[in-house]
């Protein structure tokens, strides 16, 4: 069965655009672009990388 339509309504119950990239990490939604951007804006991208085991640093 094809979810899609259900996928992009609760991504844009979620604030994000559906044609926009959305950012999974760990299994875990992280989010569109702003998103990822406040993230790391706010020095919390990279021990979320960390414990997903996508960084290594």
């Amino acid at each position: 069965m094809n979810r899609g339509k259900e996928i992009e309504q609760a991504l844009a119950q979620l604030g994000c655009s559906p044609t926009d990239p959305v950012v999974f990490i760990g299994g875990q939604l992280v989010g569109g672009a702003n998103q990822v951007m406040s993230l790391h804006l706010h020095r919390s991208l990279v021990p979320i990388l960390k414990r997903a085991g996508a960084l290594w640093l």
